[in-house]
């Protein structure tokens, strides 16, 4: 099978630099008033339309058609730079990358630039409502289209998305059985998106749920099928590194704001022979230990985010080796990245003293941002397939979580 990706090589350091610098102007505009959105936890239809105004929106799309023509590693780049001021922005641009790159990994040939143009043509940014554990969705034929009967939680972004995404599976008729990639408008009759979310952290990712009150689906509206086609499996890779760079962006967030309080900070503790908290020898090795390792997640994220393009860029050339292989690296950039930001924001107290718990700093919502986000899917599943793989070789069987 020939390629078919739109992306091609890796991107270039030019690259990585300017969308890391328009991804740095949107992260300085969020932090102005993140403290006070974060407390409403209200929709956030202003921060939804600062990301389309930015570009970061049609950034992976194609450049013949308007795109960005950019390349999955500058995604996963402006994911994390956002998440270390906002990271419920940063989850529902991360989500709509995912989404969004459906119409290349899912779409039929024929139809994907008319996709592509519209959703450049009108800055869409993508909703989802596709939480595979939840209550399946009823898809029944219905004349040339469906009905689609239901409800998901879990739904990032379908507050905000121009479109949403949904996946279900047919239920009966000729297609029973098929995995349906679904694009249904904001608004469209019968979607009923619920104001519920309300949780420990992530509060402005508009993850809320979304009930289907006997929707009426046109063939306009399905974008494709599941396949078992290797360049379409790569998606779920795409979403589980993706949450690799937004829990590191998330410790790097929680250093940047601990730095300047502990800077800021004008006596040391009583005990301590220094003048200043900043020059105490167990703050400043409590912050080495810490800096060391997000560096370390850092330089593996890197490598592991181009060695995503790489693969990407194969398209239908794309292997069950070679998708098996990135899945093992992404899940291990999954766990450390997981396990040491949670550390982190949470010790990062520890350097900044009880002082910086008062409300008006806002340091835990790092914490709680990336205790919630971690929770996913369990990232001891994810210790399991890499140490599985590790010993005998063998790897967990394709879902939306593997």
């Amino acid at each position: 099978m020939t390629a078919r990706s739109q992306w091609t090589g890796v991107a270039t350091r030019e690259e990585h630099a300017h969308w890391r610098r328009i991804a740095q102007d949107v992260a300085a505009e969020l932090a102005v008033d993140v403290l006070e959105r974060e407390k409403a936890g209200a929709v956030p239809r202003a921060e939804s339309a600062l990301l389309q105004r930015s570009a970061l929106t049609t950034l992976l799309d194609p450049a013949e058609f308007g795109g960005g023509g950019g390349h999955w590693s500058s995604a996963f780049l402006a994911v994390r730079e956002i998440a270390r001021v906002d990271a419920g922005i940063a989850q529902l641009l991360g989500y709509h990358y995912a989404n969004s790159a459906t119409i290349a990994l899912v779409a039929d040939a024929a139809d994907r630039e008319d996709w592509f143009r519209r959703s450049i043509r009108n800055t869409w940014l993508w909703g989802d409502s596709v939480n595979p554990v939840d209550p399946t969705l009823s898809l029944t034929p219905d004349g040339d289209g469906f009905r689609l009967v239901g409800t998901k939680r879990f739904s990032t972004g379908s507050s905000v998305g121009d479109v949403i995404l949904v996946n279900a599976v047919v239920d009966s008729g000729p297609d029973a059985g098929r995995f349906a990639f679904l694009v249904l408008p904001a608004g469209h009759p019968g979607v009923e998106v619920q104001d519920d979310w309300d949780f420990l952290g992530q509060r402005l990712s508009a993850s809320n749920t979304v009930r289907f009150d006997d929707v009426p689906v046109g063939p306009e509206h399905l974008l494709g099928y599941g396949t078992d086609e290797w360049f379409q499996a790569l998606l779920t890779p795409a979403v589980q590194l993706m949450f690799g760079n937004l829990y590191l962006g998330i410790a790097q967030g929680a250093l940047d704001q601990a730095r300047a309080l502990t800077n800021a900070r004008p006596n040391a503790w009583f005990l301590s022979a220094a003048e200043k908290y900043r020059d105490d020898p167990f703050v400043q090795r409590l912050y080495g230990e810490l800096v060391a390792q997000v560096a370390a997640i850092e330089a593996l994220a890197d490598r592991v985010n181009e060695e995503y393009d790489a693969v990407v860029a194969r398209g239908g050339d794309v292997d069950e080796q070679a998708r098996g292989d990135i899945a093992i690296r992404v899940a291990q950039l999954k766990v450390v990245s997981s396990d040491t930001a949670v550390d982190v924001a949470n010790r990062v107290f520890e350097a900044t003293g009880s002082s910086s718990t008062a409300a008006k700093h806002g340091l835990d919502a790092h914490w709680r941002n990336v205790r919630t986000h971690s929770l996913h899917d369990p990232i001891d599943y994810k210790k399991l397939e890499v140490g599985a793989d590790f010993l005998l070789g063998t790897r967990q069987p394709l879902s939306l979580y593997t």
